[in-house]
């Protein structure tokens, strides 16, 4: 009796479910019921269409007999991604996208990031084995609905309600009841709920055709844009290096922390003495590559869809004209620096796709130190490598984009210093107190390697220009009124030149750095950058026409018929190479314990693996110079042997000379 009035009212029950799963949504996703509850109440029809969207999909629950148990599934898979939101947004402001499941490999590459503890992972992994088991056997006792079931008519209704919720979301777009684009996605996902955001952001992917995009409009553009023939001499070309620093901000941009003393000297310095100012970066607290795309390529992420990264979209299926095309044409060597694995954001074939030479991701480095917490590399080895970049080339000007990554979080709160050199005070509670210090204390070191490398450069008496910037804030849950800027959006940059350049200090935003960069040099050369130079020229930055042609000149080089490169693709991909020097096998041996053989050669890395006849054998790193590998894993007649330095998904990225050798086993 009880069962056939749920039947009969179902439609109205699966409603109430919808309700239900949005408010448990919101506040796993808040981490507040009560904040979910302001969200319900204090934007009711936004609450709703949240719930329409998921009372859609339990409708497929009338396309079958075992009713119950689809609605128990759909209701588990949404509550999952509000989990999974709940947790990203513990380890970081951005909230959980679609974008995101694009990067699960990637995580998979940051095998030392300690995101989630063993003890975290363990739960998760028992947790959804639990989930599995029970669907399993409510699949078999689950009751199922005596009758026909008119599938038809069902499908029909369903059907019918997936057609008219894009009439229904343009009418609650118009009427400010949604919106169709998010300037602040953590923002977005606040106020206009995690389900409508995260599927927004699984619809709403590349750029829309702008309105009057042809070739006559396109042509207008590019003839609009004013500026000087490339002035500076092609014997004079200095070497270019851009310093992308990993959750990189000027602490004295926090308006509520002290310290001991200056914990970024080095960059202060070159902040009073040369070029700086305030950068606008599209992201807080992740997402770097987006901040790098629009550095590279003077285009912006504003135009992409909710939450999109362009590097595991758009530029995986074409290449990109982007600051390494332009310099190569002057005839720069181009090169890219990591120490973070080479597939993390599929760099290795993104920089291929924008035209680099060569890029040396952690694989090829011989890295031995980590920081306090042991979670990541710190930067100073970045001085070795960009130098060996520098020295990879002779006669030859370089433009190197150098990443770092020591001050990446998450950060601890528990102590990390016992005697930190910097002091700080400020944070509200003991956690905060230690967070802030760790990180605080990380900038410190960032900073020693700023200075470390502009002491390399200032030794090698070439004319090099340095730009330093920050990608992004931490993740920290800092606000606008936390920040003496106002901005949480502006990390600051600052630059060194040992050639009298003029300080002209100027605030820019991401897409516009390297534009004003090579300005001030005499480089007027690329689509975009030219076109920021003639805008910040002639002042005309802030005119609505300023936005509208960019997104005209974006989309035709990603999207559209490339009328600006007369229809075609001029840029190919680079035959990029990983790393500058060569693996090399001097000599095998057999070890004095008889049990092993010794690899002796140069360049080897913890992440050199030696193969034998093709397949991986277990490869102990020993140094630059020696590789042990076990004497029973080589034994044989006609043995070929290769050193691999090898990423992430046994990616291999560069090889050694291979070795053909006989060793008897004993």
């Amino acid at each position: 009796m009880r069962f056939a009035f749920f039947k009969k009212f179902s439609v109205f029950f699966d409603g109430l479910l919808a309700c239900v799963l949005v408010l448990a949504i919101e506040s796993v996703s808040r981490h507040s019921l009560i904040s979910a509850l302001q969200f319900s109440f204090g934007t009711p029809l936004t609450f709703l269409y949240n719930a329409l969207l998921i009372f859609t999909t339990l409708l497929i629950a009338y396309l079958f007999k075992r009713r119950m148990f689809f609605r128990v599934v759909i209701s588990a898979f949404w509550m999952i991604l509000g989990i999974i939101n709940g947790c990203v947004l513990a380890n970081r402001v951005t909230p959980f996208n679609f974008t995101d499941l694009k990067l699960v490999g990637d995580l998979f590459a940051m095998d030392n990031s300690k995101y989630l503890s063993q003890a975290e992972q363990i739960i998760i992994m028992i947790a959804l084995g639990c989930l599995v088991v029970f669907l399993v056997f409510f699949a078999i006792k689950a009751p199922k609905v005596a009758g026909k079931i008119h599938r038809v008519r069902n499908a029909a209704c369903v059907a019918a309600l997936v057609v008219a919720l894009p009439f229904i979301t343009r009418a609650a777009i118009q009427s400010d009841i949604l919106s169709g684009y998010f300037g602040n996605l953590a923002q977005g996902y606040q106020e206009y709920g995690f389900v409508y955001s995260f599927a927004a952001s699984v619809v709403d992917t590349g750029m829309s055709e702008p309105d009057n995009y042809s070739e006559e409009t396109i042509t207008v553009i590019n003839d609009s844009v004013e500026t000087e023939e490339t002035s500076i001499d092609t014997e004079d070309l200095p070497n270019i290096i851009f310093v992308q620093l990993e959750t990189f901000i000027d602490p004295y941009e926090l308006n509520f922390l002290e310290y001991s003393e200056d914990p970024i000297p080095n960059f202060h310095s070159l902040m009073e003495n040369y070029t700086s100012g305030y950068l606008t970066v599209p992201v807080v607290g992740a997402g770097t590559a987006n901040t790098e795309f629009e550095v590279l390529t003077g285009m912006g992420i504003q135009f992409f869809g909710l939450g999109e990264y362009p590097y595991k979209t758009i530029l995986k299926e074409t290449t990109c004209e982007s600051v390494a095309n332009d310099l190569a044409e002057l005839g720069y060597s181009t090169h890219a620096i990591h120490n973070n694995s080479g597939n993390f954001y599929s760099r290795a074939t993104i920089f291929s796709q924008m035209g680099f030479d060569s890029y040396t991701s952690k694989e090829l480095m011989n890295i031995t130190e980590y920081n306090e917490n042991e979670t990541w590399p710190t930067d100073g080895i970045l001085v070795e490598e960009t130098e060996k970049a520098l020295d990879s080339t002779e006669d030859q000007s370089d433009f190197v984009f150098t990443i770092t990554v020591q001050s990446h979080g998450s950060y601890p709160t528990s102590q990390v210093f016992e005697d930190p050199v910097i002091e700080v005070t400020g944070g509200e509670t003991e956690e905060e107190h230690y967070q802030w210090e760790y990180y605080i204390n990380e900038l410190y070191e960032v900073d020693e390697f700023i200075g470390d490398l502009i002491t390399m450069l200032e030794d090698r008496d070439e004319k090099t220009i340095v730009v330093f910037y920050g990608d992004h804030l931490p993740t920290m849950g800092l606000e606008d009124e936390d920040m003496n800027n106002g901005s949480i959006y502006q990390t600051t940059y600052a630059t060194w030149n040992n050639f009298g350049l003029e300080q002209e200090d100027a605030d820019v935003a991401a897409y516009q750095l390297v534009a004003y960069i090579t300005d001030q040099l005499g480089i007027h050369e690329g689509t975009m950058f030219t076109y920021h130079q003639s805008a910040m020229t002639e002042g005309t930055t802030e005119d609505d026409s300023y936005v509208t042609n960019w997104e005209l000149l974006q989309y035709d080089l990603l999207y559209g018929e490339r009328y600006t490169y007369g229809g075609e693709q001029i840029y190919e991909a680079s035959d990029l190479e990983m790393g500058v020097e060569d693996v090399v096998i001097r000599s095998v041996e057999i070890g004095e314990d008889q049990e092993t053989v010794v690899i002796s050669g140069e360049n080897f890395t913890p992440w050199s693996e030696v193969y034998v006849n093709d397949g991986p054998v277990s490869t102990e790193y020993i140094s630059e110079t020696e590789l042990q590998v076990a004497l029973s894993d080589v034994s044989g007649e006609d043995v070929t042997l290769v050193v691999n330095q090898v990423g992430s998904g046994s990616t291999i990225f560069r090889s050694s000379n291979e070795i053909v050798l006989s060793l008897v086993s004993r």
